[in-house]
């Protein structure tokens, strides 16, 4: 099993004083993490999942709950976010201090942030798990495996059963099917699925590109607030994210158009089937910016960041590619696969913000800045 980078914050926050709440997209490992760390305990499992299993949970009574979680150190609950009412449960649960640590997961924060968030404001720890990292993959199999395998990485991904096994293309198809997208067809009422992928489709083109609202509107035949929606959700259940322009509100400086990327590059190539080697293939730089930026934010988040990440271009098109802001200090990337590009960072930005530091990745040195 590949070690990963959240384990040791998560049994640090095993002090059965509050829940534990493990959010990310499905089919990253939360269950199997869960299972490791608490297998020494004795635990009751409860899958979200299982339709009896919700029923049972909606009609309980407080007396039955407790005498369901009574003999047991830990209490898991897979899939919270299909369970109604479940942050008032649990909330129940917690404030009786029954001397029990409880642990949801959710594949989404679609309906577990409405369902969880003010029903456990101050009694819980929450944690988002990605797709396996470039680091968690290092520590594994050793830094020159690891290396030796980019071209992989950017092809395929990094979700735990495409890294660990051989038909990742069989896998990929399946994923990238309506199982990521099940919380969405399921929790909410989506009138067009068949737009969904559409949508989706149009993203993965675009991978890398600013990306205009209305442009798509009108590519899909629907209305702004149509789109803008339907990728909230896609954001939602950690297939994609977006990375927003950096501005103080400049003129000339693009403020309306955001970036968007994938989780995982083996989703996006599976989208668009796609999984040509790089020689063959016009995108390798977008996949490179798309795995480089998908690993800092997964890299930011298991450290706790809570500064800003951006990309910044103004209207002459001089651009930026990643921006980090910590404590009012910007970190500067321009992110190019060929470590042979000659590349300068525009005096437009370095004069006016005065970055900390100006990074140069690519294909040699990304390593460096994901430790």
């Amino acid at each position: 099993m590949i070690t990963r980078t959240i384990t040791q914050n998560l049994i640090t926050d095993c002090d059965n004083k509050k829940a534990i709440v493990v959010i990310g997209p499905r089919q990253v490992g939360k269950t199997t993490l869960i299972q490791k760390i608490v297998e020494d305990k004795k635990t009751l499992f409860l899958n979200g999942d299982d339709p009896q299993t919700r029923l049972q949970l909606i009609n309980a009574n407080f007396q039955f709950l407790i005498q369901m979680v009574m003999d047991y150190e830990t209490i898991v609950i897979d899939e919270a976010q299909r369970i109604e009412n479940i942050g008032l449960t649990i909330k129940m649960l917690v404030d009786a201090k029954l001397n029990k640590q409880f642990i949801l997961t959710g594949s989404s924060s679609l309906d577990l942030g409405n369902r969880i968030n003010e029903p456990l404001t101050g009694r819980k720890w929450e944690h988002q798990l990605f797709p396996l990292s470039w680091s968690e993959i290092k520590n594994h199999y050793s830094f020159s495996n690891a290396f030796s395998r980019l071209e992989e990485f950017l092809i395929y991904g990094m979700y735990p059963e495409v890294v660990t096994n051989s038909n990742k293309k069989k896998i990929l198809l399946q994923l990238s099917g309506s199982y990521l997208y099940q919380d969405i067809l399921e929790l909410v009422n989506i009138k067009k699925p068949d737009l969904l992928m559409k949508l989706l489709n149009a993203l993965a083109l675009q991978l890398g590109s600013e990306v205009s609202y209305n442009e798509l509107a009108k590519i899909l035949g629907v209305d702004r607030m149509t789109v803008i929606n339907y990728i909230d959700l896609l954001e939602k259940v950690y297939v994609i994210f977006r990375l927003h322009p950096f501005s103080t509100n400049q003129r000339n400086e693009i403020t309306a158009k955001p970036k968007i990327y994938f989780y995982d590059n083996g989703i996006r190539n599976a989208i668009i089937g796609q999984f040509n080697p790089l020689q063959s293939r016009q995108d390798v730089g977008a996949l490179f910016e798309n795995f480089f930026i998908s690993e800092k934010i997964k890299q930011l988040n298991y450290k706790g960041f809570y500064g800003k990440t951006h990309y910044w271009r103004n209207t002459q098109q001089a651009e930026i590619d990643f921006i980090e802001i910590n404590e009012g200090e910007i970190s500067a990337y321009e992110i190019k696969y060929n470590p042979n590009k000659k590349v300068n960072f525009t005096k437009s930005f370095t004069e006016k913000y005065h970055p900390k530091e100006t990074l140069v990745v690519n294909k040699d040195n990304f390593w460096e800045y994901l430790q």
